[in-house]
């Protein structure tokens, strides 16, 4: 049988793709979605690491315009990624995969503290782990988390996975129906660009050592497998061209 052409990833969701149709929250149907998307490649043997983030619930940045401290802000967008966090955890746990919950905040009645090597063993035993809370620290995103936990996993590539979005664009395919998609970009082009894939610090933490961003339509049943097995959808950001 083919093998997966990525044997350990790092599966960035947006808080916002948790909405579905919705405006705020959790739709299940959602999460049910993409619970069966990671099933179907754990069953692969593919190692998985999850950072989902906290906009469907909390933003740090619109806590600031409303007068909360940006500080404050920021440590209750991180209690809202622990809870999309947890919510993806038992949607995959209702499907009998084993997981294991770490966060970058000691919360130790729900979940264990993030330590690199604990993080690397629970992979090697096929637990797909959920990483919460962001990097812990104010200021940084949870794109920065992501390219940050994958590096640190020594993870093959970074996944982006977009609702209803399949890759990279010169403009917001949402409002310009004449925007073009890339099918591969170098980082070096998404600052000249300056593409809204992640947030630059994201960017150069994954520049710096080398790691592949893989941004794709995680909404489209199906696709998430064909990326790891190695067919070529969406937009691939490396050094090259």
């Amino acid at each position: 049988m083919e093998q997966p052409q990525y044997k350990r990833i790092l599966l960035k969701l947006s808080g916002e793709a948790l909405m579905g149709d919705a405006g705020y929250g959790i739709d299940p149907q959602m999460l049910e979605t993409f619970a069966a998307e990671v099933e179907t490649i754990s069953q692969l043997g593919v190692q998985i690491g999850i950072v989902i983030g906290g906009g469907n619930i909390y933003r740090g940045i619109q806590a600031a315009a409303e007068g909360i401290h940006k500080v404050t802000g920021d440590h209750m967008g991180m209690l809202a990624t622990v809870i999309n966090a947890l919510a993806m955890q038992s949607a995959l746990e209702n499907r009998e995969i084993k997981t294991r919950l770490q966060t970058a905040i000691v919360m130790e009645q729900i979940a264990e503290p993030f330590i690199r090597r604990r993080a690397v063993r629970h992979l090697e035993k096929g637990r797909v782990v959920i990483f919460g809370a962001g990097t812990g620290n104010p200021y940084f995103t949870t794109d920065t988390a992501a390219a940050l936990r994958a590096i640190e996993i020594e993870a093959d590539a970074l996944i982006m996975g977009k609702n209803g979005v399949d890759g990279i664009y010169n403009a917001d395919p949402r409002t310009n129906p004449a925007a073009q998609r890339y099918d591969r970009v170098t980082y070096r082009e998404v600052h000249e660009r300056n593409l809204r894939v992640m947030d630059l610090t994201a960017i150069t933490l994954c520049q710096e050592n080398r790691l592949p961003i893989l941004v794709f339509n995680m909404s489209q049943p199906g696709n998430l497998k064909r990326l790891v097995m190695g067919e070529h959808i969406g937009t691939v950001v490396t050094a090259e061209a």
